[in-house]
């Protein structure tokens, strides 16, 4: 049986929101959030936190969850969580959840394993969620993905994509079926070291999204429809928002 490892991937240096895994949400910190959450999805067997700081890997360690310490001059979440992979030789499977994701759904995780599961010549899969506001297609920090007729990803923009050369703007979405990618990736562990081993390229540098890498190189990403959707904390506008949720459910 293939073993699945959820490694969260939590840098306490973010520019926009300082030391965002430790911030407070109804009682607990972030990341103890998403450690939480994704413990809960079905199919993952372990979880690990991947961080730079011991504050983050202290706390972690507090409230009973694993945690690695990772170089600090790793330059992206991918690049942590291959670090801790590269020790991993019993799991087969990788899920890299984001450590600013503490609205994370459980099922979705799941949803994203399935493929992976099921087709032993798939080495990545992703979810993605209908995109019907407007105004995120013309948000750089929604990341919009288009797909084939199998759901294979074709591209990943920060941009509108596609163009809607019939509609005007204001009704793209009436007119076509968008998506927006959600920051949660199901890698076979072989080929993730293998991933964080070759050189940027052209398109992932243009639009500074990491996925771009896969295409690039001529690898095949599943995307996974879901009705699950999420609010990743980048600002202290978000962590209100997450806090405001977090208060309603409670």
């Amino acid at each position: 049986m293939n073993r699945v490892v959820a490694i969260i991937p939590a840098r306490i240096g973010s520019t926009r929101l300082p030391g965002k895994p430790l911030a407070d949400i109804c009682g607990k910190p972030m990341i103890q959030h998403v450690y939480e959450r994704a413990a809960q999805a079905r199919l993952i067997d372990w979880c690990i936190v991947a961080t730079d700081d011991e504050r983050i890997a202290s706390v972690v360690r507090g409230f009973g969850g694993h945690a690695v310490i990772t170089p600090e001059n790793l330059e992206t979440g991918t690049d942590r969580v291959a670090f801790v992979a590269r020790s991993l030789r019993d799991a087969e499977i990788l899920v890299n959840i984001q450590g600013d994701e503490p609205l994370l759904n459980p099922a979705m995780a799941d949803e994203a394993i399935r493929p992976i599961l099921a087709d032993d010549r798939l080495n990545v899969s992703t979810p993605v969620c209908l995109l019907d506001q407007e105004a995120d297609l013309e948000n750089p920090g929604v990341v919009k993905v288009v797909l084939d007729k199998d759901n294979n990803c074709l591209y990943f923009s920060r941009s509108p994509i596609p163009f809607a050369r019939d509609h005007p703007k204001g009704q793209w979405t009436t007119g076509h079926r968008y998506y927006k990618h959600i920051g949660l990736y199901v890698y076979r562990r072989t080929f993730l070291v293998k991933l964080t081993e070759l050189n940027r390229t052209p398109l992932e540098m243009a639009e500074q999204l990491e996925q771009l890498r896969i295409l690039e190189n001529g690898e095949r990403i599943r995307a996974v429809v879901t009705s699950h959707d999420s609010i990743p904390v980048d600002t202290p506008d978000d962590l209100m928002r997450v806090r405001a949720r977090m208060d309603a459910m409670a």
